[in-house]
C-alpha cells in the first residue's frame, strides 16, 4: 500500500517453530505490503506472553491456543480480553523422555520409534512398575496448564490407562529450559514444541517417543491473540495483519523456502538455534534418537488443509479437557464463551479480498477424517485430513456434553 500510513503493531512470541509465520511476515516483507510497521518482542515463557498481553504491552501475541478460552472463562490471574482470529499452523510438537526413561521402555518391548499407541503401551507398564515399586513417580513437563502440550500429553497418558493425576507428576516449564531441565535431570520427559526436542536429542539428553501429528493428526496448536479493544477499535489494522500472515503461511509451507526460513529462525532475536536444529522438523524429518531419523507426515503444517482457520470444534475440544481435568467448570454459558474466542468470522472478512479457499463452516467434527477429502469452502478446492487420533475417538461439537461426560468415566 504505498503512500499508506503504517499500523504500528507489537506483537510478542516464544522462540519456537511456529512462530515462523510471524517472523516471515516482517522479515519477508508481507507485513510491510500490508501497511503494517510489525514489531516483534522475543518472551521466554507464556506466562510472560499472557500477563504482557493483559497490561496492554502488546496488542497481538504468538499465544497457546487453549489460553484464549482460559481467559474468556476468566480463568487468568489478570483480566485477559482477547479474541483469537487466526491460527498459526497445525501440530509441531513432540514427546521426548530422558535417556534413562527411554533404556527402560526399550528393555519392555520391542523398539516402537515414533509410534503413539506401542510406546503409551510401553510406558503404562514402566510407569505401573515405577508405582508398585513405591518409587517418586515419573516426572514430565508442559509448558503451561493452559496449553495444547498440557491436554494433549494427558491425552495420551489417559488413553494408555496412564492417570496424569495419580500415576505421573506433570511440572510446568518454559519451552526454552526444557531440554537442560531434562539434561540435569530435573524432569524425566516433556512435551514441547520444536526446536527443543530435537535440541535435547542433539545434546544426547533424551529421545523422542511420539508426536502430536501422531497422537492427533492436523490437530491445533498455537493461535494469533489479538486484544478484543484493539479488534473494535482497529478492525483494519487486525484484517491487513490477517492477510499479511496468511501470505506468510503460504509462503512457510512452500518446501522450496524451508532453508531460508530456517536461516532466519535460526536468528539470535528469534529462536537463536542452529539452522541444522532446526531444519528437518520443517521437512518433517526428526531425529529421534542418535543417527535414527523418522519421517513424520504432517509434523508442522503452516499453511495446508486450512491450518491458519481458527475452527471452533478445536476451541472446544480444548474446553472439553479444560473440563476433563478440573481446570473448567462444565455449563452451557462457558460452552458458548469457549467456541467464542475463536473468531473465524474477522478471518473470514480479512481473507476474502485475497480470493483464497476459506471453509464454510465455523466448526466440524474433529478425528473423522481418514483421507484427505475436499470440504465447503469459499471457491470449492479446500482439502481436509487426514485428522484422526491415535486412539480413533471422533470429537463431534455438537455431542460435546456426551463426550465430555464419556471422558469422565
Amino acid at each position: 500500500m504505498p503512500g499508506a500510513d503504517l499500523y504500528e503493531i507489537r506483537a510478542g512470541f516464544l522462540p519456537l517453530l511456529d512462530s515462523a509465520i510471524l517472523v516471515v511476515a516482517r522479515e519477508k516483507g508481507f507485513a510491510k505490503a500490508e501497511a503494517i510497521d510489525l514489531t516483534l518482542i522475543r518472551e521466554n515463557s507464556w506466562a510472560n506472553i499472557r500477563d504482557r498481553m493483559a497490561v496492554g504491552h502488546f496488542q497481538m501475541a504468538h499465544m497457546l491456543g487453549p489460553m484464549p478460552i482460559a481467559a474468556c472463562l476468566g480463568l487468568t490471574p489478570l483480566q485477559l480480553d482477547v479474541v483469537a482470529p487466526m491460527a498459526l499452523g497445525l501440530g509441531g510438537n513432540a514427546v521426548t523422555v530422558s535417556r534413562r526413561l527411554a533404556d527402560e521402555l526399550a528393555q519392555d518391548g520391542d523398539p516402537g520409534g515414533l509410534d503413539a499407541t506401542m510406546n503409551i503401551k510401553r510406558l503404562a507398564r514402566v510407569v505401573r512398575r515405577h508405582n508398585a515399586e513405591h518409587e517418586l513417580p515419573l516426572s514430565f513437563a508442559v509448558v503451561h496448564p493452559f496449553s495444547a502440550h498440557n491436554y494433549d500429553l494427558r491425552y495420551w497418558l489417559a488413553a494408555g490407562g496412564i492417570d496424569p493425576e495419580q500415576d505421573v507428576r506433570i511440572v510446568v516449564v518454559p519451552p526454552p529450559l526444557m531440554a537442560d531441565a531434562l539434561n540435569s535431570g530435573q524432569i524425566d520427559g516433556f512435551c514441547v514444541g520444536e526446536p527443543w526436542n530435537s535440541l535435547a536429542v542433539k545434546l544426547g539428553a533424551g529421545v523422542i517417543v511420539t508426536t502430536k501429528s501422531a497422537i492427533w493428526r492436523s490437530s491445533p496448536e498455537k493461535v494469533l491473540a489479538v486484544s478484543a479493544t484493539f479488534a473494535a477499535d482497529q478492525p483494519s489494522a487486525v484484517a491487513a495483519v490477517l492477510r499479511a500472515l496468511y501470505r506468510s503461511a503460504e509462503w512457510c509451507g512452500n518446501p522450496e523456502n524451508h532453508e531460508e526460513l530456517a536461516v532466519l529462525l535460526a536468528r539470535k532475536e528469534y529462536v537463536g538455534q542452529d539452522q541444522a536444529v532446526i531444519l528437518p522438523a520443517l521437512q518433517g524429518k526428526l531425529r529421534y534418537q542418535d543417527d535414527e531419523v523418522a519421517t513424520v507426515q504432517d509434523f508442522f503444517v503452516p499453511f495446508d488443509k486450512a491450518a491458519t482457520f481458527p475452527w471452533q470444534s478445536h476451541a472446544l475440544w480444548f474446553y472439553s479437557q479444560m473440563v476433563r481435568w478440573g481446570h473448567a467448570v462444565w455449563d452451557p454459558d462457558s460452552v458458548e464463551r469457549a467456541a467464542q474466542a475463536y473468531r473465524p468470522d474477522l478471518y473470514r472478512a480479512a481473507i476474502a479480498p485475497l480470493g483464497a479457499a476459506v471453509p464454510a463452516a465455523n466448526a466440524k467434527v474433529e478425528g473423522a477424517l481418514k483421507t484427505p477429502m475436499h470440504a465447503g469452502s469459499s471457491d470449492g478446492s479446500l482439502i481436509l485430513g487426514p485428522d484422526g487420533f491415535f486412539d480413533d475417538r471422533v470429537f463431534d461439537p455438537e455431542q460435546i456434553e456426551t463426550y465430555v461426560r464419556e471422558q469422565q468415566v
